[in-house]
C-alpha cells in the first residue's frame, strides 16, 4: 500500500494546501493533497480553522511529548516563548505553508461550534446557568460558552436549575413556531419568564466574544478562503513582540471582569469602560421583529408585569441578598431593558417605566458611569426617544399629581427617579456630542487670590468656583458641561416646564443647603436624604434657576445684615448695607472709587444689599434707583470713547481692549459691577460675545469661539483650514507675524512663535496658526485685563451656586435678561389696584397703545415702569407690573413706583389725553425728585 493510501486510511487530521485542496498526516508521513471539489466554503472554513487552531495551541502549549523534535511545537524546547498574539499570527503563516503538525492533540481544544440551535424552543444548558457575585473579585477562568460567552466560575443560586435565556436566534424561531401554531402562548411564557428575572436577562442576548486572539482574527476573515486575511491584520499581531505576556492575559482577565461587575474599577487603566456586553445590533433587531410581527396589546401586558417584577426582585436582592447579582450584571440587564421601543407608551409609561427608574439611579456612580459611556457610544440614535420618554413620564406625574408644603414634587419618587436617570442621559448627550479636552478649563488657583485691590483683608472662598458644586458623575466622567462645544441633543431640550413652574424653590433651596453642607445626593442613597432639582439644575428652565440664585443672594444678604447688627452691640460702627452715594455727573468716577475702598477694606461687604443715593435727590432705594445706577454706569464704561473696551460693528459685541491704559482695578471694579447686577438681581444692558462668559465660567477659549466674537475673522480662517490647493503659500501669502491696532489706530505687530515672520502657513501647519491666533486674539492678548475683571466678578459670586445652576449661555440671559419683547405676555401677568380692572375702558385704551408702539418706545416705557429696559429671564410674563388708579382725570403726568414695578395711571377722560400723557412721561422722566 502506498504511503498516500496509508496517510488516506488513517483517519489523521487535514489541513488546508495552498491549491485550496486538504491533505492528511499520517505519524511519519508529510502532507499530501487531496481535492473536495464538492465541498460548501463554510465547511473548507470550518476545517481550515481547527487546522490554524492547532497551530495555534501547537506553539502555545506544545503537543506533551517530551522527545519532541518539531520547531513549531512548545514541547521541543526548539521554539521560543509566545504571546497569544505572536501565536496567532505564526499559526496562520504555518497554515499558509502547511508546517508539520505533531501527532498528538494540543492539551487545549478549541470550540468549533456555534450556539446551539432551538427547533422553537427556549433550551436551557447548565453551562450557561452561571451567575456572577458582587463579592467575588477574582478573575473568572473564560472556557466555552453559548455564543462564545465565557463561563464564570462563581457561585449561583441556581446550580441545580438551567437559566433560561433569550437571543435574537431564539426568538426569531419562536415567532415562527407561535405564527404556524397560530397562538402566542410560548412567546408570551417566554418573555414573561426571561423579562421578569435578573438571571436570564444577564445571559440574554449577549455579546459573542473571541476566546483567543487568533479567534478574533478570524473573524475578521472573508468568508471565502482564510488565506485572504488583511496583511495588515496579521502584521498587528506580529509585531506585538515587546509586550508581556503575563500583562495582556492579566489586562484581558480585568476587562472581562470589569465588564461584569466582578470588580468595582478596572485594574489598571479604564479598560473597556466604553463597551457592553450586550449585542445591541442583534438586539434591536429582535425587538423590531417582535413588534412589527406581533400586535402590541399581545405583549403589553406580559412584559409589563414582567418588567415590575424585575423591578421589584432587583430591589429585593439589592437590600437582603447584595451578593446574589454583582452591578455589571444589574447594568447589563438595564442596558437591555431601556432598549425597548415602547418605554414611552401607555401602561410601559405608566407602571414598568417608573419602577425600573428606580432601580436604575440606584446604581453606584461607577456603574451609572458606564452607563453614560456606554448610550454615548453604542446608542446615540436611541438618546432622544429615551429622552422624550423621561420627559413625558416627569410630566404626566406633574400634573396628575397633587402637590401642598406637606408633600411637594421632591417627595415625588416617580418624578425624582426619571429626573437622575435623565442625568445620566444628559451626561451621555454631552459625550456623544462635539468636546473640547478638559485640559481648557483648568482655573489658575492665583485667580481670586493676587489682585492688588484684595491684598488687605479678603478672605474670600479658596476654592474653585468649578470644583465648589463638582457632580460626583461629572467627575466620575472627567467632564463638564463647559467642555461641550455641542451637545448632541441641544441642552434646551432638557428644560421641563411644567416641572419647573410646580417647583417650590423656596422649599427646593432649603433641601439644596442641607444637602450641600456634607450629603450629597449623587454619592448614595440616604434614606434620610431631601431631594434637591438645584442639582440637576439641566431640567429647570433658567427662570426657575433665577429663583435659586435670588435665594442664596438673600440669604446671604441677610446673613450680612445680622452680623452687622451683632457688631453694632459690640460698639463697632458698622453699616448693614453697600451704600454708595454718587453724583448723577460723575457716576464713574464716584462709584469706582467707592467700590475700591470697599474692596480694599472690607471685600465681604460687597456681599450686602446693594443701596444706591443720586446725591441731590430724594429717591429711597428700594430697588428701583439701583436699577438706574447700573444702567446708567454701563452706558459709560462700555461706550468706546471711555477706551475699556472696543465694539465690533459686526456682531455689536463689546471686547476687552489689549492696548488700554487703565489700570487692573479698573478692570476689576468693572467685574465687581457685573457681579453686583447679578447679586441684586439686577439686568444690564451689556453685549459681550459668548466667549466672555465661557472664560467668566473658568474655560480658556479655542478657535471655535471666534465665530461668535468675529464670524468674519471665523471664516476666513476656516477657508485657510480647508483650501485644497497646492500653491496655498501663494494664495494666502501668511506668515505666523499677525498685526492689530492700538487705541489710535497704530499698527502693531505680534509674532506667534519666535521667527514668525520668516515661516509661511502651509498645509503641514495652519492648524498649529489657527489655534495661536485664536489664543493670542481670545486669550494672551487681553490676559491681563480679563484676568482682572474675573477676579473682580468672583469677589462678589465666589460663594454662590452661580456654576452649579447655569450654563454660559445662561449666564448670557441672567446678565442681559430675555430677547422676546412679547407684550402680550406682559398683558396677561399684569395685575391692577386701585379700581382698575382688565375690563376698565382706560386700562384697554392702554394695552391698545402700548401693542402699537415702536420697540424702542416700548423699552422706555419698561424704563419708566420698572427701572429697566430689559426683559427678565423667562420672558415680560416674569415681570409683575401693577397698575393702579391715581386718581380721576387730571392733566397729571403717569407716575411710577419702579422699586415695585407699580404704574399709578390717572383714569383719563379720553383716549388722545392718555396717549399725550403717556409719551410725555416715557420720554422725558428722569431722576427721583419729588412730584
Amino acid at each position: 500500500m502506498s504511503s498516500k493510501e496509508e496517510n488516506s486510511r488513517s483517519g489523521g487530521d487535514e489541513t488546508p494546501s495552498s491549491s485550496g485542496v486538504t491533505s492528511s498526516y499520517g505519524s511519519q508521513s508529510s502532507s499530501k493533497s487531496v481535492a473536495f471539489t464538492e465541498e460548501s466554503d463554510t465547511m473548507k472554513r470550518a476545517a481550515a480553522k481547527k487546522l490554524i487552531e492547532r497551530y495555534f495551541y501547537q506553539l502555545l502549549d506544545g503537543c506533551g511529548n517530551a522527545n519532541c523534535d518539531n520547531v513549531h511545537c512548545a514541547s521541543s524546547g526548539k521554539s521560543k516563548a509566545l504571546t497569544p498574539n505572536q501565536a496567532a499570527a505564526q499559526a496562520i503563516q504555518l497554515f499558509s505553508q502547511e508546517a508539520r503538525l505533531c501527532d498528538a492533540q494540543p492539551s487545549k481544544v478549541a470550540r468549533t461550534s456555534d450556539s446551539d440551535a432551538v427547533d422553537g424552543q427556549v433550551r436551557s444548558t447548565t453551562e450557561d446557568a452561571s451567575q456572577c457575585s458582587s463579592t467575588s473579585h477574582s478573575t473568572p477562568s473564560a472556557t466555552p460558552g453559548h455564543s462564545g460567552v465565557p463561563k464564570f466560575e462563581v457561585s449561583s443560586l441556581h446550580e441545580d436549575k438551567p437559566v433560561p435565556y433569550i437571543t435574537e436566534e431564539k426568538l426569531l424561531k419562536i415567532l415562527e413556531t407561535c405564527k404556524k401554531e397560530s397562538s402566542y402562548s410560548l412567546l408570551i411564557r417566554t418573555l414573561g419568564e426571561v423579562f421578569s428575572n435578573a438571571d436570564s436577562l444577564f445571559h440574554s442576548f449577549v455579546k459573542r466574544i473571541p476566546e483567543s486572539p487568533l479567534e478574533a482574527l478570524l473573524d475578521k476573515a472573508p468568508p471565502g478562503d482564510l488565506r485572504l486575511l488583511k496583511k495588515e491584520d496579521v502584521r498587528t499581531l506580529e509585531g506585538d513582540q515587546d509586550k508581556d505576556e503575563d500583562c495582556q492575559e492579566e489586562a484581558m482577565r480585568a476587562q472581562t471582569a470589569m465588564a461584569l461587575g466582578h470588580c468595582s474599577r478596572p485594574m489598571g487603566a479604564d479598560i473597556g469602560v466604553w463597551d457592553t456586553y450586550v449585542d445591541l445590533p442583534a438586539l434591536r433587531r429582535a425587538y423590531a421583529a417582535l413588534f412589527d410581527q406581533v400586535p402590541g396589546s399581545i405583549l403589553e401586558s406580559v412584559l409589563v408585569l414582567a418588567l415590575t417584577t424585575l423591578a421589584a426582585s432587583m430591589e429585593i436582592s439589592r437590600q437582603f441578598a447584595p451578593a446574589s447579582m454583582c452591578e455589571g450584571a444589574r447594568l447589563h440587564c438595564f442596558v437591555i431593558v431601556l432598549e425597548l421601543p415602547v418605554l414611552g407608551t401607555s401602561e410601559y409609561l405608566e407602571v414598568a417605566l417608573p419602577a425600573i427608574c428606580k432601580e436604575v439611579v440606584k446604581m453606584p456612580v461607577y456603574t451609572q458611569g458606564r452607563l453614560a459611556r456606554i448610550w454615548a457610544k453604542h446608542c446615540k440614535g436611541r438618546l432622544k426617544e429615551l429622552l422624550v420618554s423621561l420627559q413625558q413620564l416627569i410630566t404626566l406625574k406633574v400634573i396628575s399629581s397633587t402637590f401642598s408644603r406637606d408633600h411637594s414634587v421632591q417627595d415625588e419618587e416617580t418624578i425624582v427617579a426619571p429626573t437622575k436617570l435623565m442625568k445620566i442621559l444628559y451626561y451621555a448627550s454631552i459625550l456623544a456630542g462635539e468636546l473640547d479636552p478638559p485640559e481648557l478649563r483648568n482655573e489658575d488657583p492665583a485667580i481670586l487670590t493676587d489682585d492688588p485691590l484684595l491684598g488687605v483683608g479678603y478672605s474670600g472662598s479658596k476654592t474653585s468656583p468649578l470644583t465648589q458644586y463638582e457632580d460626583p458623575l461629572a467627575k466620575e466622567l472627567q467632564i463638564n458641561v463647559l467642555d461641550s462645544r455641542k451637545p448632541f441633543i441641544p441642552f434646551t431640550d432638557f428644560y421641563n416646564e411644567p416641572l419647573s413652574e410646580a417647583v417650590e424653590m423656596d422649599k427646593d433651596f432649603a433641601h439644596f443647603k442641607s444637602e450641600s453642607d456634607g450629603f450629597h445626593p449623587s454619592h448614595t442613597h440616604c434614606p434620610g436624604a431631601k431631594f434637591s432639582f438645584m442639582w440637576y439644575s439641566f431640567i429647570l428652565t433658567p427662570a426657575t434657576k433665577t429663583l435659586g440664585l435670588y435665594y442664596d443672594n438673600r440669604i446671604r444678604m441677610y446673613s450680612e445684615r445680622r452680623m452687622s447688627i451683632y457688631h453694632s452691640f459690640t460698639g463697632q460702627p458698622v453699616n448693614p448695607f453697600l451704600r454708595l452715594k454718587v453724583r448723577r455727573d460723575h457716576i464713574i468716577d464716584d462709584a469706582l472709587v467707592e467700590l475700591e475702598m470697599v474692596a480694599m477694606e472690607n471685600p465681604k461687604d460687597l456681599k450686602k444689599q446693594l443701596v444706591v443715593e443720586f446725591e441731590g435727590e430724594q429717591g429711597i432705594d428700594e430697588g428701583g434707583v439701583s436699577k438706574e445706577f447700573f444702567q446708567l454706569i454701563v452706558e459709560e464704561i462700555f461706550n468706546p470713547d471711555y477706551g475699556m473696551f472696543t465694539f465690533n460693528q459686526e456682531t455689536q459685541t463689546v471686547w476687552f481692549n489689549p492696548t488700554s491704559f487703565e489700570s487692573d482695578a479698573q478692570f476689576s471694579l468693572i467685574g465687581v459691577v457685573l457681579g453686583l447686577a447679578i447679586y441684586n438681581n439686577v439686568i444690564l444692558d451689556v453685549h459681550f460675545p459668548m466667549v466672555v462668559y465661557k472664560k467668566l465660567m473658568g474655560k480658556k477659549s479655542t478657535f471655535y469661539d471666534l465665530e461668535d466674537w468675529n464670524n468674519t475673522l471665523y471664516k476666513g480662517l476656516n477657508e485657510l483650514l480647508e483650501y485644497e490647493g497646492d500653491d496655498m503659500e501663494e494664495t494666502f501669502s501668511q506668515t505666523f507675524r499677525v498685526c492689530y491696532q492700538d487705541v489710535f489706530g497704530s499698527v502693531l505687530h505680534h509674532d506667534l512663535k519666535e521667527g514668525g515672520e520668516h515661516i509661511s502657513v502651509n498645509k503641514q501647519n495652519r492648524r498649529e496658526f489657527v489655534d495661536l491666533y485664536a489664543d493670542f486674539l481670545l486669550n494672551k492678548s487681553v490676559e491681563k485685563q480679563f484676568r482682572a475683571f474675573r477676579r473682580g466678578f468672583h469677589m462678589v459670586t465666589d460663594e454662590s451656586p452661580l456654576h452649579l445652576l447655569f450654563r454660559p449661555e445662561e449666564i448670557e440671559q441672567l446678565v442681559c435678561g430675555s430677547k422676546n419683547f412679547d407684550f402680550n405676555e406682559l398683558e396677561e401677568a399684569t395685575e391692577y389696584d386701585g379700581g382698575y380692572t382688565a375690563s376698565s375702558p382706560v386700562i384697554q385704551q392702554f394695552w391698545e397703545i402700548v401693542h402699537r408702539m415702536p420697540l424702542e418706545s416700548k423699552r422706555k416705557l419698561l424704563q419708566f415702569t420698572t427701572g429697566s429696559d430689559r426683559v427678565p429671564v423667562g420672558g415680560l410674563s416674569k415681570l409683575k407690573l401693577i397698575i393702579s388708579r391715581n386718581g380721576p382725570d387730571s392733566d397729571r403726568l403717569p407716575t411710577a413706583h419702579t422699586c415695585f414695578n407699580v404704574l399709578l395711571l390717572p383714569e383719563y377722560e379720553s383716549k388722545e389725553k392718555l396717549i399725550d400723557r403717556l409719551e410725555k412721561a416715557i420720554n422725558y422722566s428722569k431722576g427721583f425728585g419729588m412730584l
